[in-house]
């Protein structure tokens, strides 16, 4: 493992992700050249020369979405002053959609196109640039041709003088010139973000493939080294895993630019996130968690793929009821190969599956959403969350992971151990890893074919209905409980914390001093008598109360109390007669059950090491 590498590792890193390319398609290729003369002010231009193959009109398309993120996100509307020059004259375009161009040719060989795109949405799928540095992502920064996504696109970058290096996933271009790359195909274009500016890299070498984790940001509060150690085993226990690694080189893409998320790419990941993350354990070890998920993905989407997401359709959206399979149990396994890895412990892998289940049990959408519609309305659901998206819908993250829990206990269950979700995994991507793709049927009838049983009405009710999930099998098959969230070691504390507490379950926030509500869940008192989101509090019982005395002011009430809250609804002063209720219990803590048996101890122990 290298701490930083040299300034000319722009060119070594550029020559090692695949190497030159010696046998690429014959065809000509779109070329283009990026440069940054206007980083301060957010902007990459583009310079791209198409081949016209002798026609009069060429016609031009940019992706309106990125795989791996479900939402039609319109990246056209950052494109500015698009114009033609050379052989089919200056301005001759027209835009014919709201993502295609027509382009006169004039008849020569290639036609040149200059545009200009804006750059300042910090987020995995977009760009940003500033005087610094560029995240660039290809689907909102590269126009192609229709219909000829197979051609070779060839990219140049041209860096101001304080950027030392780009990196990205990109193959080197067979000149071998630094910051010039060649992908075969537009598809490997949108999979490889491209970072430029002066970023940390650190290398290291799992099952004789290197890996680099690029960290810009670093300052000096971030810890490089100790952030690359980490990787490292993740990389080693999702190896262990998976046994097999389907590229040739792959790069974590770590921005420390105070934002957050992740986004799975063919043999990188990028990643965003705050400098302080590396200063808390309990913070650290989400990052630890997102590293571990979009990893995992170079396996399960990257190569198995549900049937419908792949080849893309890069206009419309691609829908599909399997997002649980690639989102989902990919949840499941980020956080349980950190325990693998042994990057954190049983009792903090136990508080995040515990999150997970909590999480899925307290959302009133898993009575209303099955997962697999959740997967299919992702495009215009699982993006565009609202106030009331928590009564209506259920993640396919959450549940999914949920589902992974239980079906990797049940599969160990009918097997007597021999067989595992591990095994499904693996057996599956054996099956339809690459071109083919999975289909809902040809997964579950895998996962049935694996645990020697037929999973057809598990399977249907876990996915295709709403009805609550049963966790005693799970629990007693590894010796495990929910916790009683009443158990506690001071009896005094106890006895104060059992007396129960007004609640009316409404979210609330301190919007410049006015107690705002921000969310009203069903099955809640605040609900069933009628807040509204955007109720400014204002008093309870004629005594006026500010956002930082709500919580205290409710212990003065206790449940089955009547009260009267005075709101402001839209500036309309409107009172509200209230019967508090009583908060439901913590219920979904997870825990070894201390009286667990040595034979639900070895199950558990086996399902935790990865046996």
């Amino acid at each position: 493992m290298k701490k930083k590498l040299p300034l000319g590792f722009a060119f070594a890193l550029t020559l090692s992700l695949f190497g030159p390319i010696s046998a690429q398609s014959q065809e000509a290729p779109i070329r283009y050249k990026l440069s940054f003369l206007h980083a301060q002010n957010h902007y990459v231009e583009v310079e791209a020369v198409y081949p016209t193959g002798g026609k009069p009109s060429i016609e031009l398309m940019m992706a309106v979405w990125s795989p791996g993120s479900y939402l039609v996100r319109e990246y056209q509307r950052q494109v500015e002053d698009l114009r033609v020059e050379g052989q089919g004259g200056s301005g001759a375009a027209s835009k014919t959609r709201k993502n295609r161009w027509v382009v006169q040719t004039g008849g020569g060989p290639t036609v040149t196109v200059r545009y200009r795109i804006y750059c300042r949405e910090m987020g995995v799928r977009t760009n940003f640039v500033e005087r610094d540095f560029a995240i660039l992502n290809g689907g909102p920064t590269f126009i192609t041709l229709v219909d000829e996504l197979d051609r070779p696109h060839d990219i140049e970058l041209q860096l101001p003088q304080n950027w030392e290096r780009s990196v990205t996933g990109l193959p080197s271009h067979p000149d071998g010139q630094p910051n010039h790359y060649r992908a075969s195909n537009f598809d490997t274009v949108v999979d490889s973000p491209i970072v430029a500016g002066n970023p940390a890299v650190y290398e290291f070498e799992v099952a004789g493939v290197t890996h680099y984790l690029v960290n810009l940001g670093e300052g000096n509060i971030w810890d490089g080294p100790k952030s690359a150690a980490d990787t490292k085993k993740i990389v080693e226990a999702t190896y262990d895993f998976w046994k097999v690694i389907p590229y040739d080189k792959y790069v974590f893409f770590n921005m420390i630019v105070e934002s957050g998320g992740g986004l799975e790419h063919l043999n990188s990941t990028l990643l965003m996130t705050s400098r302080w993350r590396s200063r808390t354990e309990k913070d650290y070890r989400r990052w630890l968690g997102l590293v571990c998920h979009e990893f995992f993905h170079a396996w399960n989407v990257k190569k198995l793929r549900p049937v419908e997401l792949g080849p893309f359709d890069y206009e419309n959206e691609n829908y599909t009821k399997s997002l649980w399979v690639a989102e989902g149990l990919t949840s499941y396994y980020d956080d349980l190969l950190l325990k693998r890895a042994e990057l954190v412990d049983q009792k903090q892998y136990f508080e995040a599956l515990g999150r997970q289940i909590d999480a899925l049990q307290t959302t009133p959408g898993r009575l209303v959403h099955p997962v697999e519609m959740s997967s299919y309305d992702a495009w215009i659901k699982g993006y565009r969350r609202d106030e009331n998206s928590i009564n209506t819908s259920i993640s396919y993250y959450t549940k999914g992971a949920v589902i992974g829990f239980l079906l990797d206990a049940k599969i160990r269950k009918v097997t007597n151990g021999l067989k595992s979700l591990d095994d499904v995994m693996r057996l599956s991507y054996q099956r339809f890893s690459g071109e083919k793709g999975f289909t809902p049927k040809e997964f579950r009838n895998t996962a049935s074919e694996v645990a020697g049983a037929d999973l057809s009405e598990w399977f249907r009710r876990a996915l295709e209905t709403t009805e609550e999930l049963d966790y005693a099998e799970a629990l007693d098959y590894y010796g495990l409980r929910f916790k009683d969230d009443n158990d506690k070691e001071d009896e005094k504390d106890a006895a104060e914390d059992k007396k129960p507490k007004a609640w009316l379950g409404l979210q609330t926030e301190d919007r410049d001093g006015r107690l705002v509500v921000t969310q009203v869940r069903r099955q809640t008192p605040g609900y069933e008598y009628g807040f509204n989101v955007g109720d400014e509090i204002l008093a309870i019982d004629e005594y006026r109360v500010i956002p930082a005395q709500l919580e205290d002011r409710l212990t003065r009430y206790r449940p089955q109390d009547k009260a009267s809250i005075l709101i402001a609804r839209r500036e309309k002063l409107i009172r509200i007669d209230v019967v508090f209720g009583e908060k439901p219990p913590e219920r979904w803590k997870l825990e070894a059950h201390p009286d667990a048996t040595e034979e639900q101890k070895a199950r558990l122990g086996k399902w935790l090491e990865g046996h």
